[in-house]
């Protein structure tokens, strides 16, 4: 009880990115039953590198790439909560120089392929669909990677290139936009320019004749993946502090559920922002689509994902198997 004789309220630090789903939790809409957050807003880039390096925060966001990784290593300082607040079709995420003969992926054959972090979920996931749909090898690919190991996910996790895989460190007094426009990359993985403490890339390259996305319909690339996999993708997840959840196990299931009603009031806002084009559509399949949710959180609903993603890593040579979930996720949202 505290001196006002109120029962006490457990004070925790949290860390978050800015996106629709969190919104609530970071404007005091939706609370963590019987906590006091102390919120950090931050880019994940940075977020990430915080925690795996100093552990600063009692709950965040977390690349789940990194936290298998970690936890292969035997690092136990986080247990995650099945909460996913990012998706995307990932090997969308690139861009080619539009002269050097890329047309599809397995093209990237002997190029010179740019990727802030070599461990980054997204990065996992393109370089996994690649090989999966398009047959390209990561050891056929020369990787310059942007972030330098004092500053990356990898630095804190023990990052060692895999067997056969040819990864050059970007200087530090260049990065991958520049590399790209100038010519000296034929393409990168991803592109990341927002500003945080990690990344360094900053140029517009869609501003740039010569440069383009990886493929020539983005749009068509993702529907047709989900369509033949059934999986969207995912890259984030919360993590707490193992110690403090062990001291309040009432905690877990507590954020779990403050981050469900945060969702649900973003796509209930959704849905009453769609309702004029909805009614006034000829299209009645909207609001079937509306009412569905591309974006589960929990574990039954997303254990094909997740043991996609574990096996791309143990594929991928940075983790010696596939992880586990039973050995990362809450225990009691197991079954949920």
């Amino acid at each position: 009880m505290g001196a006002d004789n109120k029962p006490s309220r457990l004070v925790a630090s949290l860390a978050i990115s800015d996106n629709p789903r969190t919104w609530p939790v970071i404007d005091g809409r939706v609370t963590i039953d019987g906590v006091d957050v102390r919120t950090t807003v931050l880019h994940p880039s940075e977020m990430f590198w915080r925690q795996l390096k100093y552990a600063e925060f009692d709950i965040s966001e977390m690349s789940i790439s990194s936290l298998m990784i970690a936890a292969s290593k035997g690092d136990r300082t986080w247990v995650a909560i099945p909460v996913f607040t990012m998706r995307s079709f990932f090997q969308t995420w690139g861009f080619k120089r539009l002269d050097r003969g890329i047309v599809t992926p397995v093209d990237l054959v002997g190029k010179r392929v740019g990727v802030p972090e070599y461990q980054q979920t997204s990065a996992i996931w393109s370089r996994g669909i690649f090989k999966d749909r398009y047959g390209l090898d990561q050891r056929d690919v020369e990787w310059f990677m942007e972030r330098v190991p004092g500053k990356s996910h990898g630095g804190s996790t023990g990052f060692q290139p895999p067997q056969g895989v040819r990864i050059q460190q970007i200087p530090s007094t260049t990065n991958i936009g520049e590399m790209l426009v100038k010519g000296e990359l034929d393409a990168t993985l991803l592109y990341l320019t927002d500003k945080n403490l990690v990344d360094r890339s900053r140029i517009d390259i869609t501003q740039d004749a010569h440069i383009g996305p990886m493929f020539a319909d983005n749009l068509r690339e993702g529907q047709d993946y989900l369509k033949d996999t059934g999986i969207f993708p995912v890259n984030h997840t919360l993590v707490v502090r193992r110690s403090l959840l062990e001291q309040n196990p009432w905690l877990g299931l507590n954020i779990l559920k403050a981050f469900e009603s945060a969702k649900a009031l973003t796509q209930s806002r959704m849905i009453e922002m769609a309702e004029p084009w909805q009614t006034s559509s000829l299209d009645a399949s909207a609001g079937p689509l509306l009412q569905s949710d591309p974006m589960p959180y929990g574990i039954k609903r997303n254990r094909t994902v997740l043991e996609t993603l574990a096996r791309y890593l143990a594929e991928q040579g940075l983790t010696p198997a596939p992880c586990a979930l039973e050995d990362i996720f809450l225990k009691q949202a197991l079954d949920l």
